[in-house]
């Protein structure tokens, strides 16, 4: 009972720093440092051995190239380009250019690694033409959140380099094992879109059509930002890079793109390189202050009281992660996606172990749910980004989500109930 009370303790304590306004980062180390009093272990030794064994990870290397990757694309016309490379190709099918929010996400999310940034892109550019075209706003907008959540899950992601390094799993084999759950989600939203046109009738009167020579036309532009996605993610594939050369590759070739596109210039060069160094010194420094909680609780043992606590309750694998999809989804109402990764990794970790699951796919999963608390109130950052967009309110962008909150859950289904659909690829890459 004692320790049962120190663990609500500590927990309380860890949303009370956070509610106050603390930093994640310092937040994590105060409850480690408050969690070790009392064990006997040199605090300021773990800490400084933890933090430091953290931030001098090679593997996190690929972290902040993935990111100056993509905010140097994000910078140059490749938004325009899919627009223009996609719409021709999606006149004959059910919904039509709603096809273009769903598609687009995907293949930006392939180099931008940020659901966020995914989707005020492709919402920028599609938005105001769908809007011309007499596209409803409802779907337009429920499509471009829903897909938009694309950026967590098709790799190179952000939030699979912080599970990664948290839990000590093979990076490159977590970028190639969301490609097929990547894919098959991107398949149901589509379906939904093309089974909400075929049954509300609620088509533009414009039809978008051309002949297969302008269509091969139009999508000349892309063929250089796919290559790059081709070679960046087929070199970890092949065994012949390791997620951190494959950053590397991917920068090199994100610039000379830029260069050739006619975007670089140095404003650009040093806004991205300031936003890469930004976003990538917040995440490092988060995973510094966890990987000090998780030493802290290894010294106290309440991760192991935990995994018998849990075993005593007789769940089956199934039981237990319909229990923590519901946990994420409460959680992802109030804290963001990375921050969910980091405060959960190190207790659930030991409690997944006992349950037989595997690391990768949990991964995969951990993934999947975080896609979920982009698009859940009150801290849903794509909701959030829409409705400046689109001067709607809160309330009503999240009800047009709320479709596409209902596939990512059933995609987490299938894949519990399909294992090898995240299995499948990793298992026949070259070692």
């Amino acid at each position: 009972m004692g320790d049962l009370l120190f663990a609500i303790g500590l927990v309380a304590l860890l949303f009370i720093l956070l509610g106050a306004g603390m930093w994640i980062a310092f937040a994590l180390i105060i409850v480690g440092a408050v969690a070790m009093i009392g064990t006997g272990a040199p605090v300021g030794q773990v800490m400084a051995t933890t933090i430091w064994g953290s931030a001098a990870s090679w593997t996190l290397t690929a972290l902040p190239l993935f990111i100056w990757m993509g905010e140097i694309l994000f910078r140059s016309r490749l938004a325009e380009y899919l627009f223009k490379g996609l719409a021709p190709w999606m006149g004959r099918l059910p919904g039509q250019l709603l096809h273009v929010n769903v598609i687009g996400s995907g293949i930006f999310a392939a180099f931008s690694g940020s659901s966020a940034a995914t989707c005020a892109t492709i919402g920028k550019m599609t938005i105001p033409e769908l809007t011309r075209r007499g596209y409803p706003d409802g779907i337009v907008i429920g499509s471009i959140a829903g897909a938009g959540t694309l950026g967590l899950l098709i790799p190179p992601s952000i939030s699979m380099i912080v599970y990664g390094v948290a839990a000590e799993v093979s990076i490159a084999k977590l970028f190639i094992a969301g490609l097929l759950p990547g894919l098959l989600l991107m398949t149901l939203f589509s379906l939904y879109v093309a089974g909400w046109a075929l049954v509300t009738g609620h088509l533009p009167k414009e039809q978008t059509t051309s002949p297969l020579i302008e269509r091969l036309k139009s999508s000349r532009h892309m063929a250089p930002v796919l290559l790059l996605i081709l070679i960046v993610i087929g070199s970890m594939y092949g065994g012949f890079a390791t997620a951190t050369e494959a950053a590397a590759v991917g920068v090199a070739g994100a610039l000379i793109l830029s260069f050739l596109s006619g975007t670089l210039t140095w404003r650009s060069f040093s806004d991205a390189l300031v936003a890469a160094m930004l976003t990538s010194t917040m995440i490092a420094f988060i995973l510094a202050g966890a990987a000090f909680l998780t030493a802290a609780m290894a010294f106290t043992g309440l991760p192991r009281l935990l995994v018998a606590w849990i075993g005593t309750l007789g769940l089956s694998p199934y039981a237990l992660l319909a229990a923590l999809t519901v946990l994420f989804i409460v959680l992802g109402c109030f804290i963001d996606g990375v921050s969910m990764i980091v405060l959960t990794t190190a207790v659930l970790l030991p409690v997944v172990q006992a349950a037989g699951i595997d690391l990768l796919w949990f991964g995969i999963y951990m993934v999947i749910v975080v896609e979920v608390s982009m698009i859940t109130p009150p801290v849903g950052f794509n909701l959030f980004v829409l409705q400046g967009m689109t001067g709607r309110d809160i309330g009503y962008v999240a009800r047009v989500t709320l479709p596409f909150f209902f596939i990512i859950v059933a995609t987490i289904a299938i894949l519990a109930a399909f294992p090898q659909i995240v299995h499948f690829l990793p298992s026949q890459m070259a070692n």
